[in-house]
């Protein structure tokens, strides 16, 4: 008769098995919920945008970076190399009410916490430029997000909290041209440039009133998507055809619709139909049914520059496609969007892009980091 166990013992080895089995019993077990499964390369993080709302702000600066950032945007599948943005819109003090100019409020969910931890943070105006009072909870959620890397935009008078922060000492930087003198005597180490429509200082970028916001978010998306997305995204928008800011700054954008009577409009989508062939005022002004005298008058009232002006930046514009893609030489693409040579057109791709074809291909060209 084989000797028994003392009953410790059996105790003990009876618990060390229900637990065994309670183990593989919670292994094997489906789960409940909805499973993520990470096949092959992680996907990479969505970029989050905080944008800043305060009380008494005028909306349209804020609609624009809601529009630009916050809008579901399905017409991209297949464009976008990387996630869209997340967006957050962020206040002092989240769940209060905020009044709104026009007569409405609204409430942000989020606080400064969020603004300082997110990736790119939008100013979008401050309370009174011509007080100087911006939020010491402000400043030091911006001073925060610019230390860990974060890149900083203003819109209008946005522009005076980046510099309370510090942020624009010794940088070039815009504002509304009616805030530029005041911005210039309240911080003289800020190098104003009242003439552009934004700045873009790399980390720190700056926009002048109203809708040079809408200019800057489109390049801010161009910088991050390439030229392809911004221009969808300007589609959509339904932007006007041509920008041109002092120091010519330009964002890709859709031409609007030709109305029958409208001259001048026809000429401009019979250019852009056209861009590689030989262009003169003479045959716009013909597509235009008007005489070159009358049509450089109407053309340049309308749109602030002149024909031949405007013909080189919508060959530009056709050029950064093209640039992003690795077919083609900067020869070749010179000739593809009209530029009699190379040269002509590197002179004219620096003067509106501030860089040289090449670099822009560095930077933007698929597989640029």
């Amino acid at each position: 008769m084989a000797d028994q166990q003392p009953s410790e013992q059996r105790t003990t080895d009876r618990r060390t098995t229900d637990r065994r089995t309670a183990e593989q019993q919670t292994a094997v077990r489906p789960p409940t919920g909805p499973v993520a499964v990470a096949i092959g390369r992680r996907p990479e993080p969505v970029h989050d945008v905080a944008v800043y709302a305060f009380d008494g702000m005028t909306p349209f600066e804020l609609g624009v970076v809601v529009e630009v950032f916050g809008l579901a945007r399905p017409e991209l599948s297949g464009l976008l190399a990387a996630p869209w943005y997340g967006l957050k819109v962020c206040a002092d003090r989240p769940g209060t009410e905020l009044n709104a100019v026009g007569g409405f409020s609204l409430t942000a969910r989020h606080g400064l916490d969020d603004l300082a931890a997110a990736d790119t943070v939008v100013i979008p105006g401050v309370p009174n430029a011509f007080s100087g009072d911006v939020s010491p909870g402000l400043v030091a959620a911006l001073r925060t997000a610019h230390e860990r890397g974060a890149r900083i935009v203003s819109i209008c008078s946005g522009a005076f909290a980046l510099a309370a922060a510090g942020l624009l000492d010794g940088r070039e930087a815009t504002t509304h041209w009616r805030y530029a003198e005041l911005l210039q005597q309240r911080h003289p180490s800020v190098r104003v440039n009242p003439d552009v429509l934004y700045v873009d200082g790399g980390s720190v970028l700056t926009s002048a009133g109203s809708a040079a916001g809408i200019d800057l978010c489109l390049h801010l998306v161009r910088r991050d998507h390439g030229a392809k997305v911004a221009n969808s995204v300007a589609r959509r928008f339904v932007v006007p055809p041509h920008r041109d800011g002092g120091q010519a700054q330009f964002i890709e954008a859709a031409v609007r619709p030709v109305e029958e009577d409208d001259g001048i409009a026809r000429s401009m989508q019979w250019a852009m139909d056209h861009l590689s062939s030989p262009l003169t005022v003479s045959l716009l002004a013909r597509a235009a049914q008007m005489s070159d005298r009358s049509y450089l008058r109407h053309f340049t009232a309308r749109n602030g520059t002149s024909p031949m002006r405007w013909v080189v930046t919508q060959r530009i514009a056709a050029s950064l496609p093209l640039l992003e893609s690795p077919e083609g030489s900067v020869e070749e693409i010179a000739t593809a969007v009209g530029f009699e040579s190379a040269a002509t057109f590197r002179h004219h791709f620096g003067r509106v892009m501030r860089t040289s074809p090449t670099a822009y291909r560095r930077s933007f060209g698929r597989g640029a980091a």
